[in-house]
């Protein structure tokens, strides 16, 4: 079962409630998904550990439910 973008937004919303959020279904398939998130939560974090907060906020449905996610993060 694949994940819908906005069930994708929803995860990232609730961790993030500021951020601003573009998605894009790159294969129309609701697997493999381009996403930027852009929150002050990442202000001073390393573009690893922004990676790994928003993999956090999918709650494990990395490699389930969606199986790519093409993530771009920045603070403001």
């Amino acid at each position: 079962m694949a994940m819908t973008a906005s069930e994708l937004e929803a995860y990232i919303r609730e961790a993030f409630p500021d951020a601003q959020i573009a998605i894009d279904d790159l294969a129309g398939d609701g697997d493999h998904y381009a996403c930027t998130v852009v929150s002050e939560a990442f202000r001073g974090v390393s573009r690893v550990k922004q990676h790994q907060m928003v993999y956090n906020a999918l709650q494990g449905h990395m490699g389930g439910k969606l199986h790519a996610l093409a993530l771009k993060t920045s603070a403001p």
